[in-house]
């Protein structure tokens, strides 16, 4: 007589159980943007003085790069961690959402956080 040894399918056993912390992501998420969106609001305003010192024309082309690349991370990056927001939120709150949820968290967080280092490192 032989016996059949079926193993569980790993995968389908708790994907559909509530997942408890993904309240703890989506309010994270949150409270560092309402921190970070503002800062890099204000550091991305205030760069444009970086280029009292040399006038708006004789400016180095690595200034000019970096300070277009601030302005595109305000621009579009805002939407962008909009949408990422939304959808940390609006994903079903079950196991198998985790993983997007975290990475919509990450996406969420990547514009204002851009910004301010961008801003952080300006060159000469």
């Amino acid at each position: 007589m032989m016996t059949q040894h079926l193993a569980p399918d790993a995968g389908t056993a708790h994907e559909d159980v509530r997942d408890p912390r993904a309240a703890v992501v989506c309010t994270i998420t949150t409270a560092l943007l309402v921190v970070l969106g503002p800062a890099a609001l204000m550091f991305g305003g205030l760069s444009a003085m970086a280029t009292d010192s040399c006038g708006p024309d004789n400016c180095s082309g690595a200034l000019d790069t970096s300070l277009a690349w601030v302005y595109g991370l305000l621009t579009y990056g805002s939407a962008l961690s909009l949408v990422s927001l939304l959808t940390t939120w609006l994903l079903p709150w079950k196991r198998r959402w985790s993983a997007a949820r975290v990475s919509a968290a990450v996406l969420t967080l990547l514009p204002p956080v851009g910004v301010v280092m961008l801003v952080c490192t300006l060159p000469a």
